[in-house]
């Protein structure tokens, strides 16, 4: 979309809003408002890694500019408790001491998460209908339907006017615990005066409604009644509702349940103890106990409906399990759809799954999942009701940023209003008027490596490919110090290259060519260890190339005797 500069008067209340995730992506989601001396932060999410991240266990966002500004902070508001919006806020809290505004399962799973990181977080709970102010900017939390419970849009008064956040929703009527969302106070709002409105894109690409969540319960409850052994279900942790519907299955038709994997376990353990999951006593039993349990009498919920390489159900796919193995007669249930980017590994899954004899039901074949998100005639809907004059499409990749802007056009918005924009750009928000600025601000992906947070780069990265591609050759000499003399060999070593014993002849004619450079560089008086190494990694890169078309990580060592 073409969106054009303009000069700002000087009088009028300038309002930064800076995404700093959560655009052309999903997952990282986080935005900022910033006038004068206060801002606020709206979500704190993580990504999880793309297939060329080797190594990396999550991605979360670059906290630069708060860092710099972490002064003016006055609080953080949360939409709800999926992790592309929650994840990253132990990181956040180990740089910044600022309030944790959210409802209650909401801090109920951030709460979770911070004992794990040993982080007391100050915590608020609010509900719909609360009205609180951080700074200069007044807060209004919104009843909304998602796949999770406890979701909240936010109307936000700031000096510029009011700017409404969808956060992640979808229309749903018939919600399972029977709150609907608040069309009422959404109509309010936009005979009010809506200056920008931020909206959930994700499902933007798709026509007509998300479905309700009580389609899946009639499904789940289909497949129930007609399977005679065991039944597996792996879901998000995360989808309390998806959860209650299989737990309420379950005690239907006779059946414990067994939960695996420990995301599972803490929500379900949280989401109980906070009234969110209803669950019989007696119906829970130990995954490890499960044994005793006849089949036709048994559930298990895991994890690892996005093939996640160490979740619960990946592990029963590969027979790795502890306490589970996938047998014959089984009913295996992925009730989610596939993450873009996760196909692959859900397909590998799925023909692990199938290798061992069970019955494996997924979305493409079974009405077992249902979105969280809005389609299209539900995003016109809100743009109905909302009815912004400025328009920011989030929570997507580009496509669905874009396809969002062109239903805001189709509602009668123009090009000139609604703002695509990256990560790190600003917007300025004046009383009646938005426009994109030249400032940007430090944005981007920060790597999660097991205790390690930023310490993996681009460079790092670029090793790690290029390792895995083509492995890696170390090349040991003793040299004598003082004269350069070498002792003692080169002696290469090999790994992820080629297999030695079977390349005696490529590994003989590569010390020789090493060999010679080495006496080379001897004669024309080099003795710099630098200048050596070099000398070393050049000759061998060519000689690699040209006698096998690859180029594997050359590692030079020198021992000094």
């Amino acid at each position: 979309m073409k969106n054009t500069e303009t000069n700002n008067n000087p009088n009028q209340h300038q309002v930064k809003l800076i995404p700093l995730g959560g655009l052309n992506e999903i997952g990282k989601n986080i935005t900022v408002l910033e006038y004068k001396n206060d801002i606020i932060i709206i979500d704190c999410g993580l990504a999880f890694p793309e297939d060329e991240m080797l190594g990396i266990d999550i991605v979360i966002p670059d906290f630069t500019y708060l860092l710099k500004n972490r002064d003016k902070i006055r609080g953080m508001v949360i939409t709800h408790g999926h992790e592309d919006h929650i994840g990253a806020i132990p990181y956040f809290l180990k740089e910044f001491n600022i309030p944790v505004y959210g409802t209650k399962l909401t801090l109920g799973l951030i709460g979770n998460k911070l004992k794990e990181h040993a982080i007391a977080g100050n915590l608020i709970t609010i509900t719909p209908g609360n009205i609180f102010k951080l700074g200069v900017f007044s807060i209004e939390a919104i009843r909304t339907t998602h796949s999770i419970a406890d979701s909240v849009c936010l109307s936000i008064e700031t000096p510029a006017g009011i700017i409404f956040h969808t956060g992640d929703f979808k229309f749903d009527y018939t919600p399972l615990h029977g709150q609907r969302m608040d069309f009422h106070r959404l109509a309010e709002l936009g005979n009010k005066g809506v200056l920008l409105m931020l909206a959930d894109s994700t499902n933007s690409e798709r026509k007509g409604y998300t479905a309700s969540e009580k389609t899946v319960g009639i499904a789940l409850e289909n497949i129930f009644r007609e399977t005679k052994d065991r039944i597996i279900i792996a879901t998000f942790s995360s989808n309390v509702y998806r959860v209650q519907i299989i737990i309420d299955a379950a005690v239907k038709y006779g059946r414990k349940i067994a939960i695996s994997g420990r995301s599972m376990v803490n929500v379900i353990n949280v989401a109980t103890e906070l009234g969110y999951l209803n669950v019989p006593e007696n119906v829970l039993v130990d995954i490890n106990k499960t044994k005793h349990i006849k089949d036709e009498e048994l559930v298990i919920i895991t994890t690892g409906s996005q093939g996640e390489p160490m979740s619960a159900l990946s592990r029963m796919a590969a027979g790795d399990h502890k306490a589970i193995q996938i047998k014959k007669g089984d009913t295996v249930i992925l009730s989610s759809s596939p993450i873009p980017g996760n196909e692959k590994t859900i397909s590998n899954i799925l023909n692990k799954l199938f290798e061992k004899g069970a019955d494996v039901i997924y979305s493409d074949i079974a009405d077992i999942h249902v979105s969280g998100h809005a389609c299209e005639e539900e995003l016109k809907l809100m743009h109905a009701l909302i009815k912004p004059k400025f328009f920011m499409p989030v929570h997507g990749e580009y496509r669905h940023l874009r396809q969002h802007a062109i239903i805001a056009q189709d509602m009668g918005l123009s090009k000139e209003k609604i703002f695509i924009v990256k990560v790190g750009q600003v917007l300025n928000l004046t009383k009646n008027n938005v426009v994109v600025s030249k400032e940007t601000v430090v944005s981007g992906n920060v790597m999660v490596d097991g205790l390690g947070v930023g310490d993996v780069g681009n460079i790092v990265l670029r090793d790690r490919k290029l390792l895995s591609e083509s492995g890696l050759i170390i090349v040991v000499a003793a040299v004598e110090r003082g004269t350069g003399i070498i002792c003692s060999g080169p002696d290469i070593i090999s790994r992820g290259f080629v297999y030695v014993r079977e390349s005696e002849d490529l590994i003989d004619s590569a010390r020789n060519a090493v060999k010679n450079r080495l006496d080379q560089c001897q004669s024309d008086g080099i003795k710099d260890w630098s200048a050596l190494k070099g000398a070393v990694k050049d000759e061998l890169r060519s000689f690699i190339y040209e006698k096998t078309k690859r180029n594997p990580v050359i590692l030079p060592i020198f021992l000094e005797v």
